[in-house]
């Protein structure tokens, strides 16, 4: 059977942790068999969580023979105990494959296993996950990265498509889509993260002379807003209102306009019932083509995707 270790760590998170182990330990091979052999690995016997202690029924010496190590995030404020990560780079020495759910990243990074390979991690966590380890190339816009034998998932959710991708990486497609059956979630998800990432409106800088002329492009989404026209708008030449713009607000005229058309189109996909056409024109996208183009790009999935995830239709 192929060993499965869960890392339990002081304050694990129990839904990083929760999904592993319901994921390997119930895949059944046809004919009933059960594949997988699950242990909960902990610095201590006992580990206490944010709302009720894990009996851990092994220790660390545990990893030292398991297949596959599944790291959960943890809510800890200093570094992560110097045993553990030392357990989890003999497990890689000896070719143990590891996957990290969430924060877990944070972890297999401070081992620096991760140095030099992409990861991901929840899109909140990823610009410090980037701060802290500067030798890994953090993607915040995936649902995980797979290095072959180090992967890594974003938010908790996200660690059930990486679960599911490691049993069909081990067992084939139908015994992983059997598995997602009964976890009813579909075996492969449409998009990245980048979908949940609340894209808020631009900020307008409070009392910079652009302010009035920001709040107004924002009530004007929908019409032609060129260079000339916000320019003027702002009683400016077009070039200076570029590098005044670029110098207030951090990006060009025509970034801060379509991020802000993008965000007006997620509100309108979530709370309307409005036919993405219609949408595309109230958002001040020339076309439902060129919508679905932008939209894609920046949320990593198709508006029609983006309405069905955030309300629940098809």
């Amino acid at each position: 059977m192929h060993t499965v270790a869960v890392l339990a760590l002081e304050r694990t998170v129990v839904f990083d942790m929760a999904v592993p182990v319901e994921v390997f330990g119930r895949v059944r091979l046809p004919g009933g068999r059960r594949p997988y052999r699950l242990r909960v690995c902990g610095t201590e016997p006992r580990v206490p969580t944010e709302t009720f202690t894990i009996h851990a029924s092994h220790g660390l010496e545990a990893l030292a023979d398991a297949d596959t190590i599944i790291v959960p995030g943890c809510e800890i404020d200093g570094p992560p105990p110097l045993d553990a990560l030392e357990a989890l780079r003999d497990a890689a020495a000896r070719g143990a494959r590891i996957a990290s759910i969430c924060g877990g990243a944070f972890i297999l990074a401070a081992t620096g296993l991760l140095d030099g390979l992409a990861a991901t991690t929840h899109w909140l966590a990823a610009p410090r996950l980037a701060r802290l380890f500067p030798k890994v190339e953090v993607r915040p816009d995936v649902l995980y990265v797979d290095n072959g034998q180090f992967l890594t998932s974003a938010g908790a959710s996200a660690g059930l498509d990486l679960c599911l991708h490691m049993v069909r990486r081990d067992l084939g497609s139908a015994v992983a889509a059997d598995a997602a059956r009964m976890a009813v979630t579909p075996l492969e998800r449409e998009g990245g993260q980048a979908q949940y990432i609340v894209h808020e409106q631009p900020p307008l800088p409070r009392g910079s002379l652009l302010e009035p002329t920001l709040a107004w492009m924002e009530e004007h989404l929908a019409d032609d807003l060129t260079l000339e026209v916000m320019a003027a708008r702002c009683g400016m030449s077009a070039r200076t209102f570029s590098r005044r713009f670029r110098e207030q607000t951090g990006a060009t005229p025509l970034q801060w306009l379509l991020r802000a058309r993008v965000r007006r189109a997620q509100y309108l996909l979530e709370h309307t019932d409005h036919a993405v056409e219609r949408i595309a024109a109230q958002a001040g996208f020339g076309s439902a083509t060129a919508f679905r183009e932008r939209f894609r790009r920046v949320t990593g999935t198709t508006p029609k995707a983006y309405r069905a995830a955030f309300r629940g239709t098809r």
